[in-house]
């Protein structure tokens, strides 16, 4: 099977992550690769949200986290059967495919019971112990079919279900005739070969369906007999001995399936069907989607299989801000233009880490370097994606790179550069009524510096003055994140577009304070002249401060 590849940014994804994402997903797809796909690790901000309605673009698929799950180890090709057929045709059905377990499903699909081989042979035991009555459910069409027999005369009722008395006629007719007496209340069947004395008694009994063996036809009489009398006959193919064995086989198989199997969910975590599958006697579970319909199986063989997904990280490169759960698959490439921190890999990969002001710039170029034309509903993301980045061009971090992509992309959308970064930013800006907490988690990114951790979130507004205002609140959320993930401090910059300067409000451990050379503002808040990226200004500037905090 096929693996899916999912190109997915950093937790808390701004623009630049979700369109570089989607951008870099559709430029995979149009070289020939179909199973790389767009993800996010968050919701959209306001800003990301705006841009996929204003160019009328689906949102990638959100992925929440990257957890071991069900559905990234499952069978997804499996075969299931209708609660209608017999358990014969369901055998032959599991050898042809080499399945070990089948599904049993209704008409609808939705999951009813798991066949497997011990559940076969433990039911097929019991009905055929000489010790108990031979009694099971079936349908005369399911005998018909289950035998390759040749019907005589059918009932109109040869699709119901009835509880199957099966007997030999090979006793004498005297023996013969007392024996259905005694069964008179019960839906007979009988196995009888060439002796027409049998037949006769079984058609004036008025059986409920006589199967003659080795190919033996009834004659004219008593098939007029038995029309009259209601009776069905059919002809095996088989001697008596083999269609004997045979017919217990024409069970329909919700009498076999085991309903004792417990079904697992396609989001279910590996670590929770664990002990569900050492439960299970034939090692395999059933898998089901929210509306209870089969779409796979899954045993413990395939979990010791490579998971059936692969990642390839755009817009970060450190563990800490990738999506949880990345470190149980193989990362394919990292696409980024931040500094490099620690993120170990299984093999050599593809690595693209350019110092530009976005990744959404690197994506584009991508395009070029491949010959592909950009299609125009990506043109626009990325640009939006530079323009965000690189606040409409204007941050210490755009470079010469960024600009003339910008202006291509531009071209290519029909676009014009500030009126359209007005716009994104605008749209990003607005605070009034948000959450502190969201705020600050909005665009959160987590650092790791020797011993010890640190985050840095950044917003965009119009003007400080109502942050500043409910500065409390942003101080309390901010240390609700340090003590939460035990870091040294965690901050927020919040960054004026109009002046493009920022200050920072900071929680951190008091034995840093000292180490902190900004220019104070207020308690825990400082004024940052100039600053307006969060990558090429400010952490190389609190990464020096930890540094000589941690000498």
């Amino acid at each position: 099977m096929e693996k899916t590849v999912y190109i997915i940014g950093h937790k808390n994804p701004d623009t630049d992550a979700v369109v570089s994402a989607v951008g870099y997903a559709r430029l995979k797809n149009l070289l020939g690769y179909p199973q790389y796909k767009a993800a996010r690790a968050g919701h959209l901000n306001p800003q990301t949200a705006y841009i996929f309605k204003k160019f009328d673009v689906p949102r990638p698929e959100y992925l929440p986290d990257l957890i071991p799950k069900v559905k990234y180890f499952m069978q997804n090709d499996v075969e299931t059967v209708t609660e209608d057929i017999s358990v014969w045709e369901a055998i032959a059905r599991m050898e042809k495919s080499e399945n070990r377990v089948m599904p049993v499903v209704d008409k609808d699909g939705h999951y009813l019971s798991l066949l497997h081989y011990s559940g076969f042979a433990k039911s097929v035991l019991t009905i055929l112990n000489p010790e108990k009555k031979h009694r099971f459910s079936t349908t005369i069409n399911l005998i018909q079919k289950t035998l390759n027999a040749q019907p005589i005369i059918i009932a109109d009722d040869a699709d119901k279900n009835f509880k199957a008395s099966i007997h030999v006629g090979s006793s004498s007719p005297e023996t013969f005739v007392r024996r259905l007496d005694a069964h008179a209340s019960e839906n007979i069947v009988v196995i009888a070969s060439d002796r027409t004395d049998i037949h006769k008694i079984c058609i004036e009994h008025k059986v409920k369906l006589l199967i003659t063996t080795s190919g033996y036809v009834i004659n004219k009489e008593l098939r007029e007999l038995a029309e009259k009398n209601g009776v069905s006959v059919i002809v095996s193919p088989y001697s008596t001995s083999p269609t004997s064995m045979l017919i217990a086989y024409s069970m329909p198989v919700s009498v076999m399936g085991d309903t004792e199997i417990k079904t697992v969910h396609i989001n279910d975590t590996v670590s929770k069907i664990k002990e569900l599958l050492s439960e299970a006697h034939c090692k395999y579970l059933p898998v089901i989607d929210d509306d209870n319909k089969v779409i796979g199986i899954i045993s413990e063989h395939d979990l010791m299989k490579e998971p059936n997904i692969e990642v390839i990280l755009v817009d970060h490169n450190e563990m800490s801000q990738a999506v949880e759960g990345i470190e149980h698959y193989t990362i394919q490439e990292v696409v980024d233009h931040h500094r490099i921190g620690a993120i170990p890999t299984k093999n050599p990969i593809t690595f693209i880490n350019r110092p530009v002001g976005s990744t959404a710039t690197q994506i584009a170029n991508l395009y070029r370097e491949y010959k592909i034309p950009i299609p125009k509903d990506i043109a626009p993301l990325l640009l939006c994606g530079i323009l965000s980045d690189t606040l409409i061009l204007q941050s210490a971090t755009t470079t010469d790179v960024d600009r003339e992509t910008a202006e291509y992309l531009s071209n290519i959308s029909d676009q014009d550069i500030k009126k359209l970064g007005n716009e994104i930013l605008i749209a990003g800006s607005n605070i009034s009524g948000r959450a502190a907490g969201d705020l600050v988690r909005q665009d959160l990114k987590e650092y790791t510096e020797g011993k010890v951790t640190y985050t840095v979130s950044q917003i965009e507004v119009g003007n400080t003055k109502e942050v500043l205002e409910r500065k409390a609140d942003f101080l309390k959320e901010l240390e609700i994140e340090a003590r939460s993930r035990k870091a040294l401090f965690s901050c927020l910059l919040v960054t004026d577009i109009t002046t493009l300067s920022s200050i920072l409000f900071m929680s951190c451990d008091p034995k840093f304070n000292q180490f902190i050379t900004f220019p104070q503002q207020d308690p825990d808040v400082y004024f940052l002249q100039g600053i307006v990226s969060r990558k090429k200004q400010l952490i190389p500037l609190l990464t020096e401060q930890v540094v000589n905090y941690l000498k």
